[in-house]
């Protein structure tokens, strides 16, 4: 009969949650921005297991509302704003481009309707070989019926 070593599996893994937990209440101080996914990886654990943590989600969530992830808009100084002239010329040039493209897009367009007309010519009225008509007396093929 084999001996019960449950109670060392089962101590091993409370060590192993316990350090897990620790790694993840300490994963705050790394100075980035508090949120789920970069605890996980600071404390190399996943995403999934930390909101199945109701104390570690609690207070994940706390942090992420004391330290807003993401810092308020803040408008570039005046020096390094584009002048309005200088969109007006981005902007011609995107006009212009567009229509440069436009102009491309419509020709290939045509292009392609004209290739495929000359191929479904083709395809029904069979290849045409330099003349308007078909030869008259061209010996016609008769198969067996």
């Amino acid at each position: 009969m084999r001996a019960d070593n449950s109670r060392h599996v089962i101590a091993a893994a409370r060590r192993r949650a316990e350090q897990t937990r620790q790694r993840a209440v300490t994963a705050d101080a790394t100075g980035q921005p508090i949120t789920f996914d970069a605890v996980s990886r600071a404390a190399g654990v996943s995403r999934s297991w930390l909101y199945a943590q109701p104390d570690l989600r609690a207070e994940i969530q706390r942090l992420r509302q004391r330290h807003p992830a993401t810092p308020p808009w803040q408008a570039p100084p005046q020096r390094q704003r584009a002048s309005d002239t200088s969109l007006l010329r981005r902007l011609e040039a995107a006009t212009a481009r567009i229509r440069h493209l436009e102009t491309d897009n419509q020709q290939l367009r045509d292009a392609l309707a004209r290739a495929l007309g000359e191929r479904r010519a083709i395809e029904v009225l069979g290849p045409v070989n330099g003349r308007d008509t078909p030869k008259k007396n061209s010996p016609k093929i008769i198969g067996p019926s």
